[in-house]
């Protein structure tokens, strides 16, 4: 048995990307588990699938120690779960910004460092965060979601040197626009006219590629956007004029407008 067709723990399954994923995996003949908050749409994609669903609500760290605790050993975690955290900061209530953080980043480390002890003793085993260009390049409304994107990739690709030695694979995956699932999906955005997207089983594809193959980061996005992001981390001031430019911010508030119900 190897990775892909192992027990595999998929966390946000019951979005556009998490189903993807599930179905991809369960096309290489593993064994799944499945996290989501809406168990309505969690236990029938697990039946589908032949997998297992528990209902968990990563923003609890009571219900993330009991998620651990359910699952035991698993050979593959794709951290997919993640709040939209778009807004103004002025305009967010702590208590949105404590969830958001407890959701995008403090769940996926907390899952990772108690998984990963008994994948470094059998010598084998894949962590797979699911971060986005915005842990690449900020945007305005967005900075609590580019906080917890970046700081997921700078800690995916820090543990990967830590576990490369014993066996164990370390992905991030960073998507960018995302038809047909995901938050521009939910929030009805218009994108400008050339601006690429991508899809779900997209996403799913990079994942399984990440632990098949043990790359270290992949993004899903059109060449443009890739480079435009790679862009902004070099120069992050003139990234932000283009931006602005180009109508960066109207599509921002959008997202942040149509994404205002989600944050909870």
């Amino acid at each position: 048995m190897g990775l892909l067709d192992g027990r595999v723990l998929v966390t946000g399954a019951t979005g556009g990307i998490g189903q993807a994923i599930a179905r991809a995996f369960a096309g290489r003949g593993a064994s799944l588990i499945l996290t989501g908050r809406r168990a309505e749409v969690l236990e029938p994609l697990a039946s589908e699938v032949g997998g297992r669903a528990i209902a968990c609500d990563l923003s609890q760290r009571e219900e993330v120690d009991r998620l651990l605790g359910e699952v035991g050993e698993v050979d593959v975690l794709v951290a997919n779960a993640a709040l939209p955290a778009t807004g103004a900061l002025t305009d967010l209530a702590q208590q949105e910004i404590d969830r958001m953080l407890e959701v995008n980043l403090r769940a996926p480390i907390a899952l990772a460092r108690g998984l990963a002890p008994a994948m470094v003793s059998r010598r084998a085993g894949h962590l797979v965060f699911i971060s986005s260009l915005s842990g690449k390049a900020a945007s305005p409304a967005g900075a609590i979601y580019s906080a917890t994107k970046f700081g997921l990739r700078g800690f995916a690709l820090g543990i990967r040197e830590d576990l490369r030695a014993y066996g164990v694979g370390v992905s991030v995956v960073l998507p960018g626009f995302i038809r047909d699932a995901g938050m521009f999906a939910d929030a009805g955005v218009q994108l400008p006219r050339g601006v690429g997207t991508r899809t779900p089983e997209d996403v799913a594809k990079a994942v399984v590629q990440a632990v098949e193959r043990n790359r270290g980061e992949v993004e899903v996005a059109p060449l443009g956007l890739r480079l435009g992001a790679g862009f902004a981390s070099l120069a992050p001031g003139l990234a932000a004029t283009v931006s602005r430019r180009v109508g960066g911010g109207k599509i921002a508030s959008g997202l942040a407008e149509g994404q205002r119900a989600k944050r909870s």
